[in-house]
């Protein structure tokens, strides 16, 4: 069976609709950033290897819940926004329709359209209420109704790559190596690879994006590790 002709200008395009792939990337991006922050500041602390697992696993397991719970709530809340202002658009319909398509039809004009063709397919969708309902969704609000992004897919898709992303920085020392360096490296390469991978969404070079990536990460593990040092020496720790 062959594709419609709008069926295949859709796969031109990326999913943008704030389904899944935006908590992904932003989960991913959190959970490294997150975890190689915290370890950099407990590791500048001067701790043992075995507490700097403790905190980096202790980081990944309420980081991700923190964020699957918030995307959750986010997701959810703006969907009963939404839903909320669809009930009201439609209660002006019945209200006062003639009202309604003019509105509609002086947004078509200040477009470019003639006022006379506007105003005519305006009155030609007062006849299928349920479409007219739409389209002065789309005009007025600028969502889709029927295009609601899930607070589940938001909610699964952000818990479980945060784990992933907060996973990295933790690989070396589970493999038996103590070294904060060799740690905050590998999550390094995390951050480029992840900064990479989202270009291919927004269509930024890879390697501009993954050293945007890289070097956001970099200040916000010197910065936690020049606060974990300095509490490490005040406090006795190093």
């Amino acid at each position: 069976m062959t594709d419609s002709p709008a069926a295949l200008r859709e796969a031109h395009h990326a999913d943008v609709s704030g389904g899944w792939l935006r908590p992904a990337v932003f989960g991913a991006m959190d959970g490294l950033v997150t975890n190689i922050a915290l370890i950099a500041g407990v590791g500048g602390g001067g701790v043992s290897p075995r507490s700097i697992v403790l905190t980096g696993a202790a980081g990944l397991v309420a980081g991700a819940i923190s964020m699957g719970l918030g995307e959750y709530t986010s997701v959810r809340s703006a969907n009963e926004q939404v839903a909320a202002e669809v009930a009201k658009e439609r209660r002006e319909l019945e209200r006062h329709p003639e009202a309604e398509a003019q509105e509609l039809a002086d947004t078509w004009v200040a477009r470019g359209l003639p006022p006379d063709l506007a105003m005519q397919v305006a009155q030609a969708l007062r006849r299928n209420p349920e479409e007219a309902l739409r389209v002065h969704v789309r005009e007025e609000l600028g969502v889709d109704p029927d295009d609601q992004p899930s607070p589940w897919a938001a909610a699964i898709s952000s818990f479980l790559f945060f784990s992933v992303g907060a996973f990295v920085p933790l690989v070396t020392y589970l493999l038996g190596f103590t070294s904060l360096g060799l740690a905050l490296g590998v999550g390094g390469l995390g951050l480029f690879a992840a900064g990479a991978v989202v270009a291919r969404f927004t269509n930024r070079p890879w390697w501009s994006s993954g050293l945007r990536q890289l070097l956001l990460g970099a200040a916000a593990a010197a910065a936690t590790y020049l606060v974990g040092a300095l509490i490490g020496v005040q406090g006795g720790l190093g």
